[in-house]
């Protein structure tokens, strides 16, 4: 799990290559629509996440700017 929020909404987010610590409203959650997942990103760096670490984070206090995608072409389960 990437994702560690401690009792004081201190949050470290963890990469392949990385691990940043911040607090809770430093961290910008977003929807990357090439990946289709939500990332959080700190300090620049961006952490692909699970909705259920999304969720923590913005109760930690985390900028919530998640979008819901949809797909309206052919084929599409949406």
């Amino acid at each position: 799990m990437p994702v560690h929020i401690d009792d004081h909404k201190r949050c470290t987010l963890s990469g392949d290559t990385v691990t940043i610590e911040g607090l809770g409203h430093e961290v910008e959650i977003v929807t990357d629509a090439h990946l289709r997942m939500s990332v959080a990103i700190l300090a620049g760096e961006r952490f692909p996440i699970t909705e259920a670490e999304a969720d923590a984070l913005t109760v930690a206090g985390a900028v919530d700017s998640r979008r819901h995608l949809k797909n309206s072409g052919p084929g599409s389960i949406i």
